[in-house]
């Protein structure tokens, strides 16, 4: 049963944290205000860290320590590289860091680059110094790098040298800027990283010491940067990967999401590490490609959006995936016929989930017989959720509301006032709109600044975007609320059709019938407009803000 307790008192909070290791003291000065953090529960056994601790020398160095220095860590297109061999690059590069950048404690470093092994052992080595890690997504621009690095007042950059270029264009770039994986240069990271043979001592650093700023997804069109702490990157290891995946040393994780996500920095480097397990890390996927890789490298765990299962499903034939084992879907709702279609095409029960840059990871979920089709999941355990009312008031059973949770992790934004509102009595109010049933699933409905409107009803898009996703002909879909006069919103549909289908009128009226015989007529789409595609973020988020602002030709049916 979903408990709705508030957190320990011994939870610590802002004003109880131990003493910081760093030498630079921006981070602590940056944490919200002690009044406006979450509650945190550290109920279960594993989540008791001790005061000091640096995760990397939790996730790698203890591996190798342990007797598994030769067990395969991460995987490339052209690198296979086993925890010693994973443990010698990120010591180089932290030597680097320290020595050849002079970079001390608590500085910012950037990061940027795709999912290949230099671009991890990049950010370990980062975490490893006692430096503070901003991974930066590989399609940003010099302006959005810029305001990022500004925001964060970044100490120095590691780039890969196919992406210098936005770097280089960037305001006001730092000076400290290394690039790898490019040509042989002497100022390359990899010429410095080659000066150094000798063991890095994982940097001193407490457990509540920031380690981390990983900025939204930008989904609202505004990104915040989140700050966690060295216990955070282990507490999501010891959550949902060890209770809902059931993960173990002879996992190979796969996946699309970048690692400046933190979607795939868990799930394809931070939890593999966490269990003696190997991820690969592989750039520029396509549905194609990714069920390639799964069956070339006897993948067993895929984290990817549910864009992409609904892409690989009428694909997988035509691969021997018989080595995947679970396959996780994340990053935005995973309607019910992308479920069901990759069931059938795999004999695979999706293992959905919800997670959050706020909260770093998955924190409700279900998996194997657990699973019930619809429903999100339960709270991973170390999680609590619940629904809260627009009183803040807990509801029961099938009232829609705002989903809150609490755990081991929590949102601390970057110096940013929005964290006022994602905080309610400490609890994370996720934005997310959701319904809990007697036996304590949670359901997906809207976004809470989604849910439509419309002559008195509520109606929640993503409901109607389900219904839309099963007409042979829609290939994506979108749906938000329009602003109207008469009716206060209008359900506005955005579609794109799959090839062979005209965009017209005639094919609007036939969604809008669709949708009329599926649900109760209210919810159908009054407009519908045709997109050639629709905006996402680089981590295949739907970008409703931009529907919105779209200004494409409405295809209006009468009403």
């Amino acid at each position: 049963m979903t408990r709705l307790t508030t957190a320990p008192a011994s939870a610590p909070t802002a004003a109880a944290l131990s003493p910081s290791a760093y030498q630079d003291p921006f981070a602590r000065a940056h944490l919200p205000p002690a009044p406006l953090w979450p509650d945190f529960c550290f109920d279960l056994p594993e989540l008791a860290y001790p005061a000091r601790l640096n995760c990397v020398a939790a996730l790698l160095d203890a591996q190798v320590a342990a007797g598994g220095g030769d067990r395969v860590a991460v995987i490339g297109e052209h690198a296979r590289w086993s925890y010693r061999q994973l443990q010698q690059q990120v010591d180089r590069i932290a030597h680097v860091l320290r020595e050849d950048l002079g970079l001390v404690s608590g500085n910012r470093v950037l990061l940027r680059g795709a999912n290949n092994p230099m671009m991890a052992a990049c950010i370990l080595a980062v975490l490893k110094a006692g430096c503070i890690a901003v991974p930066t997504m590989p399609l940003l621009r010099a302006a959005e790098l810029g305001t990022i690095a500004n925001k964060a007042q970044v100490d120095a950059v590691l780039c890969a040298a196919s992406l210098r270029a936005e770097i280089d264009a960037m305001p006001a770039a730092p000076a400290r800027v290394l690039f790898f994986n490019g040509d042989a240069d002497s100022a390359a990271l990899e010429a410095r990283m080659a000066r150094y043979d000798a063991p890095f001592d994982a940097a001193d650093s407490a457990a509540d010491d920031v380690c981390l700023i990983s900025f939204t997804s930008g989904t609202t069109g505004i990104p915040k940067g989140t700050m966690h702490f060295h216990r955070d990157v282990l507490a999501i290891c010891d959550c949902f990967p060890r209770h809902t995946l059931g993960t173990g040393a002879a996992d190979i994780f796969i996946g699309t999401p970048p690692l400046a996500f933190t979607f795939g920095l868990g799930g394809l480097l931070l939890f593999p590490l966490r269990f003696g397990a190997a991820g690969v890390l592989l750039e520029k996927l396509t549905p194609e490609t990714l069920l390639a890789a799964i069956a070339k490298y006897r993948a067993t765990v895929c984290f990817t959006a549910p864009t992409f299962y609904r892409q690989m499903a009428p694909l997988a034939a035509n691969y021997d995936l018989s080595s995947l084992t679970r396959s996780v879907s994340a990053g935005e709702a995973l309607p019910l016929a992308t479920r069901q279609s990759w069931q059938e095409a795999t004999g695979l029960r999706m293992i959905d989930g919800i997670g959050a840059t706020e909260l770093l990871h998955i924190f409700i979920s279900a998996a194997g017989d657990a699973i019930r089709p619809g429903a999100t999941g339960k709270p991973v355990p170390g999680y609590q959720a619940c629904i809260l009312d627009h009183d803040g008031k807990p509801v029961g059973p099938g009232v829609i509301g705002r989903l809150a949770v609490k755990g081991p992790t929590g949102c601390r934004y970057l110096a940013d006032p929005r964290q006022g509102e994602y905080v309610l009595d400490g609890w994370n109010l996720t934005g997310d709109a959701y319904e809990m049933d007697a036996d304590g699933y949670f359901y997906y409905r809207s976004r809470t600044d989604d849910m439509i409107i419309s002559a008195g009803y509520n109606i929640a898009g993503a409901e109607v975007e389900d219904v839309l996703m099963r007409h042979p002909a829609v290939a994506e879909c979108g749906v938000i609320g329009r602003p109207d006069e008469e009716r206060g919103q209008v359900v506005e549909a955005h579609v794109v059709l799959r090839p062979g289908f005209a965009p017209d009128a005639a094919m609007a009226r036939a969604l809008q019938d669709y949708v009329k015989a599926a649900i109760a007529p209210y919810k159908y789409p009054r407009a519908v407009r045709f997109l050639d595609k629709l905006p996402r973020t680089e981590t295949g988020k739907l970008q409703r803000f931009k529907l919105r602002a779209s200004s494409t030709t409405d295809l209006k049916t009468p009403t």
